[in-house]
Formats: C-alpha cells, structure tokens, sequence
C-alpha cells in the first residue's frame, strides 16, 4: 500500500504549518524546504484550505497557517479525505472489479480488514503528536546554504 505524493504533501504541508504556530508560512518556503513543486502545492494548499485545515491569505503579507488548532487535527481523517480511494485491490471496487474469483475469494476480507487497522491507527494520532519537537521540525526544514569554498 502506497500513499499518493497528494496525500504524503498534504500532511507534509500540515506538519511545517503546526511547527510555525501562529507564523504564516509562504508557499516559496514550502516549496524550499521540500523541494516541491510550487504548482503541485498550489493545488495542495487549495485543497487543505477548502477542507479547514489551513487558513490561506492571498497577497504580498499572504501565507498559510493551520485552520484549526493540531490536536483537532486528526491523521486518519487527512487521509481518507486526500486519498482519492484506498482500493488495495480491484475487487474493493465493485463497478470495476473484474476478477473471476470475486465469488469464492476470502483475500478481500482480509484485506479489508487490514485497511481499516491501518486507518484505525492512524486515527489515534493527531497533527500534535507529529509537531513536539518543533525547533528541530524548524531547523531540518531550513533551506540548505551553500558553502562556497574561498
């Protein structure tokens, strides 16, 4: 099982926010300090804010901050609403399934079952739990300064 890259910087997004508090963050720092492309995070940051997430401010003084405080912000409900299907199998999709062995299979099941452990961890974490060491979260995601050699 794979998170898409939409999912994986969206929670990336949410972490660099909660470590700044109540600092805006510029879409050029995020774009720095993950080495994201700025368009792809266009559409991420977008999406955070119509979810409640974050709260965007267009503009010169513009930026993003969280929308709500990190411990209201639960990792399991990022996901599922950044996935846009947690299929781990075709036969999870009953208008595209195809397989033949749909009717006697077990596999499903199990699978099922494993999807919802995944998620159901995951509901136990908020964005809180991911932002403790802020400094640290803060000083790995300074830009990287060339030494030039003299």
């Amino acid at each position: 099982m794979e998170l898409s890259l939409f999912t994986d910087y969206s929670l990336r997004v949410l972490i660099f926010a909660a470590a700044r508090g109540e600092e805006k963050v510029t879409l050029s720092e995020i774009t720095a300090a993950y080495r994201i492309s700025q368009h792809h995070l266009v559409k991420i940051v977008h999406y955070l804010g119509k979810q409640g997430y974050l709260r965007n401010t267009r503009g010169r003084t513009g930026g993003i901050m969280l929308g709500r405080k990190p411990e209201d912000i639960g990792i399991g409900e990022v996901i599922r609403s950044t996935e846009t299907h947690l299929d781990l199998v075709e036969c999870f999709n009953s208008k595209t399934n195809t397989c033949r062995l749909t009717p006697a299979c077990r596999l499903k099941g199990a699978l099922m079952e494993a999807r919802t452990a995944f998620l159901d961890v995951l509901d136990t974490y908020t964005l809180a739990d991911f932002v403790q060491q802020k400094l640290s979260i803060l000083n790995l995601l300074q830009p990287q300064r060339l030494l030039l050699a003299s």
